[in-house]
Formats: C-alpha cells, sequence, structure tokens
C-alpha cells in the first residue's frame, strides 16, 4: 500500500493534469502523526473559481469550465464560462461578449493558441488608444 504522502501527490499531479490546483492540500497533520491506519487527507481551501473548475472536472464537462477552448467553426478562442444543454459558453480572451458554440465544435485549446489570442487582443487594443 502507498503512502499518504504518495496518495496525496499522486492526487496533487492528477488535478494539475486537468487544471486544478489546490493550494493547501496535504496531509492532515493530526490523524497523519496519529496512530490511525489511514490518515486524512486535507484538501484545504480554494478560490471560487478553482472550485468551479473543479466541479466541472468531476462532471466530466470537457473542456471544463475556466480553461480555454477553440470554436473550430471560425476559430476564436475563448474561456469556457458555462455548459448549458448542447451548449459550450465561451468569453473571448482578455474579455468582451460571450457566445455559445456547439459542444461538437468545440475542442481545447493549446497554451500556444491562448498565447496568440491574447497577443492579437493586445495588439488591438495597442492600435485603438
Amino acid at each position: 500500500m502507498r503512502s499518504t504522502e504518495e496518495v496525496v501527490e499522486s492526487l496533487r499531479q492528477a488535478l494539475v493534469g486537468v487544471g486544478v490546483v489546490l493550494p493547501s492540500l496535504c496531509v492532515d497533520p493530526v490523524t497523519g502523526a496519529s496512530e490511525e491506519p489511514f490518515a486524512l487527507v486535507e484538501l484545504g481551501r480554494c478560490n471560487v473559481r478553482v472550485a468551479e473548475r473543479l466541479a466541472s472536472v468531476v462532471r466530466g464537462e470537457r473542456p471544463a469550465i475556466g480553461t480555454h477552448a477553440v470554436d473550430v467553426r471560425d476559430g476564436r478562442v475563448g474561456e469556457v464560462m458555462e455548459h448549458a444543454g448542447g451548449s459550450v459558453r465561451l468569453r473571448p480572451v482578455g474579455g468582451g461578449r460571450e457566445w455559445d458554440c456547439p459542444k461538437a465544435s468545440v475542442v481545447d485549446a493549446s497554451p500556444e493558441e491562448v498565447m496568440r489570442a491574447r497577443l492579437r487582443r493586445a495588439n488591438q487594443e495597442s492600435v485603438t488608444k
């Protein structure tokens, strides 16, 4: 059987793999130091955006709320804000008017696609100033 520390690290890596970071994740110090055969894992506190993303991941929503996705119909990149029925609501990188996209037309955005969208937005804003 794996140690509690190994299990906590495994959970941390699994959460990071789906874009969720729980900063306070650790072995509960009280039960970890006791004779209790199974120490408790302290999940800790997180902000509401992390909690929303975690709930989305647990529900199996893909892409998860709070991650970035591409609308393959036109190539726009947006942050996933909501799953409703057969649609995914996306908000443009850097803010703006949200739009709905059929789930079948949404794919996870790569870090490069997100960076390009941010750069495009910054360039647009610098031209309008």
